[in-house]
Order: C-alpha cells, then sequence, then structure tokens
C-alpha cells in the first residue's frame, strides 16, 4: 500500500461511471481538509491509468462499470508496484460482489450511502493501514462467509496465535491502523507492522480484511477475540 508521508493531503482516486456520484463523493471527502481528490475515472481502464499517472493513497471503486469493470480493474491495480489501498464503493444488494472483491485484495468495503463522515474516516483509516468493513455489510456478507468457510480450522487458527497477536488481531478486526494499534498496545509502529504480517501469515490471510473477517467468523461461533 502506498502510504501517506504526513506532509500533505491523502491523495484519492475516484473511479465510478455515474459522474454526479463522484462529483458528490470529491466534495464530501475535500470538504475534510485532509483529503484531495487527485483524479477521477468512469471505467476500469482509467482506473488503472490514473493510478499509474497520479500514485494515489487510495483508491475507491465502484464494482459495476461498463467496459473493464470495478473486480477486474481490483485484481490489476492491487499487483501494481506500491498499490493504493482499494476500497470497494457498493450497494446494499451486491453482495456477491463484495465475496469476490475480498478474494481479490479489496481492503475496504462502503456503502455509497455512507454518511460523510463515515466516508472521510474510512479514507483516513485506509491510508493509515487499517481496514474499513461497513457494518451494514459485514452483517450480510458473514452469514453466507461462515457457511463456505472451516470455522473449526479458523477457530484452532486463532486460538494458536499468542497472547499479543490475538490483541493486535482483535484491534486489526476493528479497523485500527498500524499506529492507532501501537499507541493502544504501547508498541512502536514497525513492531506492529511485524505483528501484522506474522497474524496474516499463521492465519493464511491474503490482507487485513481476510484476517478481519476471520476474527469477526470466529467470534461468532464462540471464539476468543
Amino acid at each position: 500500500m502506498a502510504a501517506t508521508d504526513g506532509g500533505g493531503p491523502i491523495r484519492v482516486v475516484l473511479a465510478d461511471d455515474e459522474p454526479m456520484l463522484r462529483r458528490g463523493l470529491k466534495v464530501m471527502l475535500e470538504s475534510s481538509g485532509t483529503i484531495e481528490v487527485v483524479s477521477e475515472a468512469g471505467d476500469g481502464h482509467g482506473l488503472l491509468s490514473e493510478v499509474r499517472a497520479h500514485r494515489p493513497h487510495v483508491a475507491l471503486i465502484d464494482v459495476q462499470m461498463p467496459g473493464k469493470d470495478g473486480l477486474t480493474a481490483l485484481r490489476e491495480v492491487v499487483r501494481l508496484p506500491e498499490p493504493p489501498a482499494s476500497a470497494v464503493l457498493t450497494t446494499f444488494d451486491l453482495d456477491d460482489y463484495v465475496a469476490d472483491a475480498l478474494r481479490f485484495g479489496a481492503q475496504g468495503f462502503l456503502l455509497k450511502d455512507a454518511e460523510p463522515e463515515v466516508l472521510v474516516r474510512a479514507v483516513q483509516d485506509l491510508a493509515a493501514g487499517g481496514a474499513v468493513l461497513d457494518p451494514r455489510i459485514t452483517a450480510r456478507l458473514l452469514p453466507r462467509l461462515r457457511a463456505t468457510s472451516d470455522n473449526a480450522r479458523e477457530l484452532d487458527l486463532v486460538k494458536a496465535l499468542s497472547a499479543r497477536e490475538r490483541q493486535v488481531l482483535q484491534l486489526l478486526a476493528d479497523g485500527r491502523s498500524n499506529a492507532d494499534i501501537g499507541s493502544r498496545l504501547g508498541l512502536t509502529e514497525a513492531t506492529v507492522k511485524s505483528y501484522v504480517s506474522t497474524v496474516l501469515s499463521k492465519l493464511g490471510a491474503q490482507n487485513r480484511v481476510q484476517a478481519a473477517l476471520i476474527a469477526q467468523r470466529v467470534a461468532g461461533v464462540g471464539g476468543e477475540r
């Protein structure tokens, strides 16, 4: 993920085929004073071009776009050198797309009708290395993911973590950034990054969102968080 350098606004690329929606999102995000929408795209081809040109910290990607759709573009964006943190923009009834985006490496899921302060906070968290899970999406997605996952195995994997690793996982599942986790646990950010990497490896998770969902699934079947 392209990390912020602390010396300027969070750079964002918006990808959605509806110009009015992009305009509204841009106004909401830039009203925070901490975020700059450096470019916009109306399809997946444009998204890839703008990400390469502007090297944003965060990419917000609509899953349904003409030509190269958002999911196809997402798979290519996450493979770029120093890719941005990528969050999927979706509507409430597109669970299938959300599940696919998770497999393809999305680090966040946001509903298009989220309140402005929720969107701003999500972008800030993504830029800081956190994971973003809209509770409304998670509530719908977890039952499906539980049905297709090996809950007993995941519970064993979580129980095999050290006490500190479980603390990191719990905060990660709450969407906390590395800096926030470090502050809460009295650890340096570099140490937290090491713990997160270890937790992902031990859980077999590709990214923070997958680890967060594992933690939530385990909690839902009686495991400890």
